[in-house]
C-alpha cells in the first residue's frame, strides 16, 4: 500500500485527498508552516514561527471536502508574525508575544458579511421583519429585483453533457440576459426557480467553449467550470501558477526612495499599523476586506465609493469597520483633484478594479511611482482580481462565483456532495472573497514593514483564483470523505454559543450611523497575548470606530489624521 499522504483524484481530477484526518487546529499549524515555507520574503526565523498558537474545535464547522477554515486561519497567522515584526522596528519587540488563532473563529470570520447584530437582532432576522430597507441606504440600484436579473448570476448546463458553465451579471444583469437572446422582462417568470429553468433553456443550445466565445467577444462575465486538473493545466492557469500566493513585488525599475520609518506611536494605540495612512478604492468583498484588517492593525483608510457603481447594501454594516468613506466620481475635474490631493500622502493605495482599468485615469502603478519619485517616498500599490497580475485572462471581469468555478472548487464542492458528474455547486460562504482578502493584507503589511527597512515601493496583487487554487493543491489536501463537519452552526450547543452576541467574540459600538441602534461585528480574528496569557491591550487588533454607510463624508469633511 502506497505510503503517500494524500489520494489523487478522490474529488476529481487534480485532486489530492488526505489518507487520514488531523484535528483542525494540528493540521493549520502543518498548513501555516508550509504557506511560510513558500512566501517570498516571509520570515524563516524559527523563533518568531513558533510564536503562534492555534486553537478551536477538533473538527471542521464548514460543510465540503475544502480545507477552507484553515487555510484562511494560516493566513490570519502569518499576518499576525508580520505585525509582530513591525511592532519590533516600532520599539515593541517582546520576545514572549504569543500570537493565538482560533481556528472555529475563522470560520465564522468567512461568514462576516452576514455576522452582525443590529439593535441585538441579527441580519437575518432584520431582514425578515423589513428594517433593514429602513436602515441602510439602498447601494444596489435594483440590479437583483427581479427573479430573471437575480439567477443571471448562476450555474447553468451547457449543450455538452456533465459540462457547465457560469454566469455573472456583474450587478447589471440585463445585457448578458439579452446577448443571450433572453429578454429579461419576460413576462410570468415571477420565482428564482423559473428563471433558472428558463436562462436553462438558452444556455443548453450552447456548447462550454461557444458560450466561453460569446462572453468574451462581449465583454461579460463568465466561465467554463473546469476540474481542478483543467485549470492548472490551462494557459491562465500556469500564468497564475508562475506567482505566489502571497504576491509582492519591489518596483526596482522606479526612481529610488529612502526608507520610510513608522511613524511614532501614539500612547493610546500601539497597534502595528497605527498612523499608516490607506486610502481604498473597492467594491463588494475583497478589496474591502483588505482594507478592514489594514485598519484593524491601525490603518487610517479612507475608502473611495464610485457614486454611479452598484454596491451590495449590507456590507457596509461590515466592511466599512474602522474606515471613514467619501464619494468620488473620477470623471468629475474636482472629485479626481481630491482624490491625487490623497494621495500625495498615501502610504498604500488600494483598488479592485481589473488590472489595466484605471491607467485612463492617471492611476496606473506607473502613474503612482511617478508620485513617490516626486515626493521622496515609496508607496504601495495594491491590487484585488479575479485572474491575477498576469496571462491572457487578466484583464477579464471575474468575481467570487466566477474564481470558484474557474479553478475547481466549485467542481470539487459538487463531488463532495454527490452530485452527477461535472456538476458544480458554489462553496458555502464567500471563501475566496474572503481569503483574498486576508492575502491582500498580508502583502501589504510585508510590503510596509520592507519599505521601513529598505525603502522604494512596491506592488501587492491579491488573486481570487489563486486562494483556491492553493486550497485544492496536493501540499494542503482535501478533507476524506468519511469527514463530516459538524455543521448547521445554530443547531450546534457550543458553536451557536460563540455565535451570541454576548459571547467575548465580538465588538460592538452603540449609538451606530444605522438608525441610531447598537452595532456588534464578529471582532479581528489575530489575538496578541503576553507571556502571561493576557491579552496585550492596545496592541491586538480592534476596530477604533464602528462601520459606517458608503459614502458616509463629503469630499471636504475628510483629511488624513
Amino acid at each position: 500500500m502506497s505510503q503517500e499522504p494524500r489520494i489523487p483524484d478522490i474529488y476529481g481530477p487534480g485532486t489530492f485527498t488526505d489518507r487520514e484526518f488531523l484535528p483542525v487546529p494540528q493540521d493549520t499549524e502543518r498548513i501555516f508552516r508550509l504557506l511560510a515555507s513558500q512566501t517570498p520574503g516571509f520570515t524563516q526565523d524559527a523563533s518568531l514561527l513558533s510564536k503562534v498558537r492555534f486553537e478551536g474545535e477538533s473538527y471542521p464547522i464548514l460543510p465540503g471536502p475544502i480545507k477552507a477554515a484553515p487555510v484562511a486561519a494560516a493566513l490570519h497567522a502569518m499576518i499576525g508574525v508580520v505585525a509582530d515584526e513591525i511592532l519590533s522596528l516600532r520599539g515593541l519587540e517582546d520576545l514572549d508575544r504569543q500570537i493565538t488563532v482560533n481556528t472555529t473563529h475563522v470560520a465564522f470570520w468567512l461568514g462576516t458579511v452576514a455576522l452582525v447584530y443590529l439593535g441585538g437582532q441579527t441580519m437575518g432576522s432584520l431582514g425578515q421583519q423589513g428594517k433593514l430597507k429602513t436602515l441602510l441606504t439602498d447601494w444596489e440600484k435594483g440590479w437583483h429585483s427581479t427573479p430573471l436579473k437575480l439567477r443571471g448570476t448562476g450555474i447553468y448546463p451547457t449543450r455538452a453533457p456533465g459540462e457547465w458553465y457560469s454566469l455573472h451579471g456583474s450587478l447589471d444583469v440585463p445585457p448578458l440576459l439579452r446577448s443571450l437572446g433572453i429578454d429579461p422582462d419576460e413576462p410570468g417568470i415571477d420565482t428564482n426557480d423559473k428563471a433558472a429553468a428558463h436562462i436553462a433553456k438558452f444556455t443548453s443550445q450552447y456548447s462550454p467553449a461557444e458560450l466561453e466565445m460569446h462572453m468574451l467577444h462581449r465583454g461579460f462575465c463568465g466561465t467554463i467550470c473546469f476540474t481542478p486538473r483543467q485549470w492548472n493545466e490551462s494557459a491562465m492557469g500556469r500564468a497564475l501558477a508562475s506567482h505566489p500566493l502571497v504576491n509582492v513585488k519591489p518596483q526596482l525599475h522606479a526612481a529610488p526612495t529612502p526608507p520610510v520609518p513608522f511613524p511614532p506611536l501614539s500612547p493610546n494605540d500601539h497597534r502595528s499599523l497605527a498612523g499608516i495612512k490607506v486610502l481604498e478604492m473597492t467594491r463588494i468583498i475583497a478589496g474591502p476586506q483588505i482594507g478592514t484588517l489594514l485598519s484593524a492593525f491601525g490603518a487610517d483608510v479612507i475608502r473611495v465609493s464610485a457614486p454611479d457603481l452598484p454596491d451590495v447594501t449590507t456590507l457596509q454594516l461590515t466592511l466599512n469597520a474602522g474606515k471613514r468613506t467619501i464619494p468620488l466620481n473620477l470623471h468629475d475635474p474636482a472629485d479626481k483633484a481630491h482624490l491625487l490631493s490623497l494621495l500625495e500622502s498615501a502610504d498604500v493605495f488600494l483598488q479592485g478594479f481589473r488590472p489595466g482599468s484605471l491607467a485612463r485615469h492617471g492611476l496606473a502603478v506607473e502613474d503612482l511611482l511617478v508620485i513617490a519619485a516626486r515626493r521622496g517616498k515609496g508607496i504601495v500599490y495594491v491590487s484585488e482580481s479575479c485572474y491575477g497580475p498576469d496571462g491572457y485572462y487578466a484583464q477579464r471581469p471575474g468575481w467570487q462565483q466566477i474564481a470558484d468555478c474557474a479553478s475547481g472548487a466549485a467542481y470539487v464542492t459538487g463531488r463532495g456532495l454527490g452530485l452527477a458528474e461535472g456538476e458544480c455547486v458554489l462553496p458555502p460562504l464567500p471563501i475566496s472573497d474572503m481569503s483574498t482578502g486576508a492575502v491582500g493584507a498580508l502583502g501589504t503589511m510585508m510590503a510596509l514593514r520592507d519599505r521601513a527597512e529598505r525603502g522604494g515601493s512596491y506592488v501587492v496583487h491579491a488573486a481570487l483564483v489563486g486562494v483556491n487554487v492553493y486550497a485544492l493543491s496536493e501540499g494542503v489536501g482535501l478533507y476524506p470523505r468519511e469527514v463530516e463537519c459538524a455543521g448547521g452552526w445554530e443547531r450546534q450547543e457550543v458553536l451557536r454559543g460563540y455565535l451570541e452576541e454576548g459571547s467575548g467574540w465580538w465588538q460592538s459600538w452603540e449609538g451606530s450611523d444605522f438608525g441610531g441602534e447598537r452595532l456588534s461585528v464578529l471582532r479581528p480574528v489575530v489575538r496578541f497575548r503576553r507571556g502571561d496569557g493576557e491579552e496585550e491591550e492596545g496592541v491586538t487588533p480592534e476596530w477604533k470606530g464602528a462601520s459606517v454607510p458608503y459614502a458616509r463624508w463629503r469630499k471636504e469633511e475628510v483629511a488624513w489624521v
